[in-house]
């Protein structure tokens, strides 16, 4: 029988640039709490959030996940044809199919590159950093780019008390590639499906079809209390998880680059993983707001343009949400 040929890659990868595309307008408190009935104070006593960041009407998601892969690449110091893959992880393409990654791809001159999206959420990026590790790793590529991309001002009801306070618009990007050392530990993944619908649409495409007048075009919907006490206590497990796979203590760290939900649960991961006072924690939600799958990205380079001195340091990023889903990696900041 003939023996098929099987690729081989470097034995490490890291993270070898970082770009930011973020919402243009900033909307501070006072502009949207008079549909949820709500104040400034309350908003910043339980989210941290003192404003996020709207893109403008006729802003997609695409542009920014274009915009921020640009500066990526760039900064990378690679030229685009060496770039042959593309992972995207959103929710808020604007359409079920065709891919958002295809036509970024072609916009930012790198096709042929292999190119589709990934939908886990707020893990998206960390489910996307993973993915592109294990491609390069393998050799069926040679350099991956890694963005998570949203524009979720479009998917809120305003008047909605659960969410509609939280979401915001920008997109980050990674260039990951081969490296002479580790530079991106294990990923730790996984679902809980139990919890499926504690962050969801509030209906379904087919139930807006069938009455679109009652139902309404389906926006985002949250049990708050569920998904707090479920990343506070089981992502801070995961989190140590993390830790372990990559063979370090939480001392080693130069920074923690968690998924940007919710000030409040930041605050307490940074409590139960006991970190000393020598690591800087990302607080990117309280002048952004939640990006979903492009806030840890977001925020990683938010760190990097403030503390330039944690370049080559160690961070752990962790990412979490609907489905629920979770992500994380410690990874060596670019």
């Amino acid at each position: 029988m003939a023996m098929l040929t099987q690729l081989s890659g470097p034995a490490h990868t890291r993270i070898l640039s970082v770009g930011a595309a973020r919402g243009e307008i900033d909307v501070p408190n006072d502009d949207i709490v008079g549909p949820i009935d709500s104040s400034d104070e309350w908003i910043r006593q339980r989210t941290g959030i003192i404003q996020r960041r709207y893109a403008g009407k006729d802003v997609l998601a695409v542009d920014l996940a274009v915009a921020a892969a640009e500066e990526a690449i760039v900064r990378s110091g690679l030229d685009r044809s060496e770039i042959d893959g593309v992972i995207i992880s959103t929710i808020s393409n604007v359409a079920v199919t065709p891919s958002m990654a295809s036509l970024a791809a072609y916009r930012l001159g790198i096709a042929p590159a292999a190119a589709f999206d990934l939908s886990a959420a707020c893990a998206g990026y960390a489910y996307g950093v993973g993915q592109a590790d294990a491609l390069v790793r393998s050799g069926v590529c040679k350099n991956v780019l890694v963005i998570g991309a949203e524009k979720l001002s479009e998917l809120v009801d305003p008047t909605d008390r659960s969410i509609s306070m939280l979401l915001a618009d920008g997109a980050g990007a990674v260039v990951i590639g081969a490296s002479d050392h580790a530079g991106i530990g294990p990923t730790v993944w996984g679902s809980d499906g139990e919890k499926w619908d504690a962050i969801r649409m509030h209906a379904s495409f087919g139930e807006y079809r069938a009455n679109p007048l009652e139902v309404g075009f389906p926006t985002l919907r949250q049990d708050g209390q569920t998904v707090f006490r479920w990343a506070v206590w089981e992502m801070a497990k995961v989190a140590k998880q993390t830790l372990e796979a990559a063979g370090i203590e939480a001392a080693d760290l130069a920074a923690f680059i968690p998924h940007q939900a919710n000030l409040r649960i930041i605050d307490e991961f940074a409590k139960q993983l006991k970190l000393p006072e020598s690591v800087v924690i990302a607080r990117d939600i309280e002048m952004q707001g939640n990006t979903s799958a492009a806030s840890i990205p977001l925020a990683m380079h938010a760190l990097l343009e403030e503390h330039p001195e944690l370049s080559g340091g160690l961070a752990l990023q962790i990412g979490f949400g609907a489905g629920l889903v979770y992500g994380a990696q410690v990874v060596e900041l670019p």
